[in-house]
Formats: C-alpha cells, sequence, structure tokens
C-alpha cells in the first residue's frame, strides 16, 4: 500500500506545482476512491491525499469519474446535501459501533471498510477496560472519525447522565475538544433490552440543559420522538427492531411518521440484519443508519461492513431519485408503436 500511496503523492504534488486543473483533481481523487475500495490504499491514506486536493467538496462529482471515468450530468438526481448533526457536517449516512467484534484488527478493519465517520462507544465498557474493550480508546484515528460516546448499561435517567457526563470527557481526552455528542441509551429491562420512554425524555431535557446535543435511542413511537426534538435534541434513533436481534425494520408505519413529522435527522437504529434491510431504511426517507451487530456478528465483518456502506449510499439516492408508483396492473415496458403486425 505505501507504493501506491507514494506514487499517488508523487503525481499529486507534481500536479499542484503546475496548477492541476479541477477535472484533473477530480479524476485523481475518483482513483484515490477506486483504489480504496480494492483496499490498495487503507481509508487513512486515502483520505490523507483527498485532503492534499482540497478535501471532499466535489466528492460526489470525483465519484462519478471513479466509476465512469467522466461525470454523469444526464438522467440522475441531484445528489443530496450532507448530513449535519448538532451543526456538525458528515458526507457518511453510516454509523457504526466498536462492540462484538472478535478482535481489536478486526474492528478497526471494518470501521475502515465501511467509510463510516461517526464510531459510537460504550463509555462504561471503555472506563472499566470491559472485555473485548481494552485499548479500544487508542485504536481509532480520532483526528478522522468523530466519537459518539454512548450511555449503553444504563438503567435509570440519573444513571445516564452521569455516564454522558463521563463520555464528554473521555472524547476531550482523545482530541475532540469540541465534542458534546451523547448518544442517550436507558434501558432498564435487561431482557428484552428496550429504552424507557419517560427515562429517556428526563435524561434528554437535563442533558439538553448541560450543552450536550442528544441523539436518543428510543422506540419507534412518533409522539415521544416529537416531544424529544421540542426538548432540544439533535436527532431521534428509533429501532428498527430490538437490539442485536437482525430482526430488520419491524417498525416500518411509525418510523414512517417519525420521519414525516419531526424535522431532526431520524437515525435508524438496532434491529438491521442485511444490506437489504440498510436500503430499505434510507429508501423510507431515514437520514442514516447506526449498524453494529450485523456488521461484529458477520462471518466476515470487513466485508460486511463495505456491503452496508453501499447499501446506505445506495438506499439514500433511490430515495432521492423518487420510486416507481406502485398499480395494481400490468403495463408493458415495450413501446407498443411500430410492432409487426401479423397478417
Amino acid at each position: 500500500m505505501e507504493d501506491v500511496f507514494n506514487e499517488f503523492e508523487e503525481v499529486i504534488q507534481t500536479g499542484l506545482k503546475n496548477n492541476m486543473p479541477r477535472d484533473a483533481k477530480l479524476i485523481t481523487v475518483g482513483q484515490i476512491i477506486y483504489a480504496v475500495t480494492r483496499d490498495e490504499l487503507t481509508n487513512k491514506e486515502g483520505w490523507r491525499l483527498e485532503e492534499m486536493l482540497g478535501g471532499r467538496t466535489q466528492w460526489e462529482d470525483a465519484l462519478e469519474y471513479s466509476i465512469f471515468g467522466y461525470p454523469v450530468d444526464t438522467a440522475t438526481p441531484p445528489f443530496d446535501k450532507p448530513l449535519i448533526i448538532a451543526g456538525k457536517t458528515f458526507h457518511s449516512r453510516l454509523m457504526t459501533g466498536t462492540g462484538k467484534y472478535r478482535s481489536i484488527a478486526e474492528m478497526q478493519q471494518s470501521v475502515n471498510a465501511s467509510r463510516c465517520e461517526i464510531v459510537t462507544v460504550a463509555v462504561r465498557r471503555v472506563q472499566t477496560n470491559a472485555p473485548g474493550h481494552e485499548g479500544l480508546a487508542q485504536a481509532l484515528d480520532w483526528t478522522k472519525i468523530w466519537m459518539l460516546p454512548n450511555t449503553a448499561g444504563c438503567q435509570t435517567a440519573d444513571e445516564a447522565i452521569r455516564v454522558a457526563r463521563l463520555g464528554r470527557e473521555m472524547a476531550k481526552l482523545l482530541g475532540q475538544e469540541d465534542n458534546n455528542f451523547v448518544k442517550l441509551e436507558v434501558i432498564p429491562d435487561a431482557k428484552y433490552l428496550l429504552p424507557d420512554p419517560i427515562g429517556t425524555l428526563e435524561a434528554a431535557t437535563q442533558l439538553v440543559k448541560e450543552g450536550f446535543a442528544v441523539l436518543p435511542y428510543i422506540n419507534a413511537d412518533p409522539l415521544l420522538a416529537k416531544r424529544l426534538e421540542e426538548v432540544g435534541c439533535a436527532t431521534v434513533m428509533p429501532l428498527g427492531s430490538p437490539i442485536g436481534s437482525g430482526q430488520g425494520i419491524n417498525n416500518a408505519a411509525n418510523i414512517k411518521i417519525i420521519i414525516d413529522t419531526v424535522k431532526i435527522p431520524v437515525v435508524v437504529d438496532a434491529g438491521i440484519g442485511t444490506p437489504s434491510e440498510a436500503a430499505q431504511a434510507m429508501e423510507m426517507g431515514a437520514d442514516a443508519l447506526l449498524i453494529n451487530s450485523a456488521i461484529a456478528n458477520a462471518q466476515n465483518s470487513p466485508a460486511m461492513a463495505k456491503a452496508m456502506g453501499m447499501a446506505a449510499e445506495a438506499g439514500r439516492l433511490a430515495y432521492l431519485a423518487g420510486r416507481m408508483p406502485v398499480k395494481d396492473y400490468a403495463i408493458a415496458s415495450s413501446p407498443e408503436t411500430g410492432t409487426i403486425a401479423s397478417k
């Protein structure tokens, strides 16, 4: 990989010295993206090279170059705006987790393969060096990945508030001084792991007052989602089905109501087991996904991470494109004129 990186670096430095034109930059960024997808460059190396060319301000155009060799400007819908949460901009709509992996190395490879920009970390497990979490805080490049501390394991609002404060300090210690994000989980039920709506609302109200950007994990309850928006939460994160179950989207009707009624980003969290289910959630109009178990428990976690990242992109693009109407009858796809008539 080092040889490939050095070749790209030399081309970029030479080009920049000679006033490299915009099209050449786009083609080069497209080639970098393609090299990363083929594992010829690491995710970190790809970002470093892209930054030399000015970052991803023209990422979508560059992606078209990487696929087609030229920009596609006909018959495609306009590309979406980036995901914005609490004023911070993200280009990936997939968030991943750090738990349940067979090794730290497998987790690192999966995060890189997913191309995600937000990774959630269980504060209590990192603080206590729980099995599977030793060295986790140092395992990722936090200059490239935005940490989302979560309050997993908290059964009451008071517990969640205390752990959220610890999470904010942990993010600061790892160099993210301005990180006030917290994924709020209040789960008193150890068997079904369903979030407590009353405790979640109580904790969210207090954390917002303390300046946190709160991303609450909730049942797919449209009324609760609206109340959380009203108290100032940065997103709502309705579950697709019970956490870790891999059952897919069992609450589609309620999630769609949430998407249609709140103005903050909706992140579908928990229950997604396959890329097709990830795409389904995005096609419904979800703003992002958080997927951990389906990736960590796959036979090949990095491959599944890449598939989930692609599914999030495909589902979002399909949502923007607008699906065809559903009809109760068949309509021929071939033209009815110019056919050869029988004698």
